[in-house]
C-alpha cells in the first residue's frame, strides 16, 4: 500500500496509528489528517525520534498495511 491510499482513508487508519503510537493523542492524529510529514513531525515531538527514525517508523507502518 502506498501513502496516498493511507492518506485517502485516514479515518480508517487513524485507530491503527493510535494503537501503533500510543503517545499520539486523538488531537495529534486529527492535526495529521493523513499527512505523512505531519505524522513524522508528531512522532519526533512525542517520542523524541530523529528525523530518519520517524521516517523508518512510518515506512514500517505503511509496509504492514
Amino acid at each position: 500500500m502506498n501513502w496516498d491510499q493511507i492518506e485517502g482513508n485516514w479515518k480508517q487508519f487513524k485507530g491503527e496509528a493510535q494503537t501503533q503510537w500510543g503517545k499520539l493523542t486523538n488531537d495529534d492524529l486529527d492535526v495529521v489528517q493523513g499527512n505523512r510529514q505531519k505524522l513524522e513531525g508528531k512522532l519526533q515531538e512525542r517520542y523524541g525520534y530523529a528525523e530518519e527514525e520517524a521516517k523508518r517508523e512510518v515506512d514500517d507502518f505503511m509496509a504492514r498495511h
